[in-house]
């Protein structure tokens, strides 16, 4: 079968906007350090919440599940792709800032013993240093990846359940292993809230820029 290169070049070309996530991630470690004051969000509630090893299995498919929602929502609408990245994107810079101007830290426990979970996370500790965590990315993006599905056309019961305990599961995580105090969800869940209203309202004013009298008609995308 002869295969049409450039309409596949066409097909494929959104994927490129994938590549903003390792520039994010060099930034995320420019700032991913103490320096200055650095502020204890613990809460009663916090230390109430026991420490589980086996949360380090989902906090650590973190990044892998963000990067399969974003590509199922490429395969399904690529309207809903670029709503995720420039969600993601305009998410983890404010992060960024808020991290460069009010950094936190969360005291980590003392781990006991050598069983392969208890390694797997001295290795998330000693790869993650205790910083960059009001807002949390984890808890923001996993939190955006099913908020964006819910509110998208191509939703099912199926995938709104396997994202939805995806999501959950990697948000409680960030809990059970000491990485995030509940603080940090809570400023997550509200940044994806507010991001995802400015963006609906950019993709609203383009979508009418399209379809202004004397300008060409058309979608603000293309597949």
């Amino acid at each position: 079968m002869k295969i049409n290169w450039p309409a596949s070049a066409r097909r494929f070309a959104p994927l490129l906007a994938m590549l903003v996530f390792p520039v994010l991630g060099m930034i995320y470690a420019a700032v991913n350090r103490g320096g200055g004051r650095v502020w204890h969000l613990v809460t009663p509630l916090d230390q109430a919440v026991p420490f589980v090893t086996w949360f380090a299995i989902p906090y650590s498919v973190w990044i892998v599940y963000i990067y399969v929602c974003v590509l199922y929502f490429f395969v399904k609408d690529v309207r809903t792709f670029y709503r995720a990245i420039a969600t993601y994107t305009i998410c983890a810079l404010v992060c960024y800032f808020v991290y460069s101007v009010f950094q936190t830290t969360v005291p980590r426990p003392e781990l006991v013993g050598h069983d392969p979970l208890t390694r797997m996370v001295a290795y998330i500790y000693h790869r993650d240093q205790p910083f960059n965590c009001f807002p949390s990315i984890h808890c923001f993006s996993s939190y955006m990846v099913f908020r964006i599905l819910a509110s998208s056309t191509f939703k099912t019961r199926r995938s709104l359940s396997l994202i939805g305990i995806g999501s959950g599961l990697i948000i409680l995580s960030t809990q059970f292993i000491k990485q995030h105090v509940l603080l940090d969800v809570v400023a997550a869940i509200a940044l994806v809230e507010l991001t995802l209203l400015a963006v609906n309202a950019a993709e609203r004013w383009m979508a009418s820029r399209a379809t202004v009298p004397g300008r060409s008609k058309g979608t603000m995308y293309s597949s």
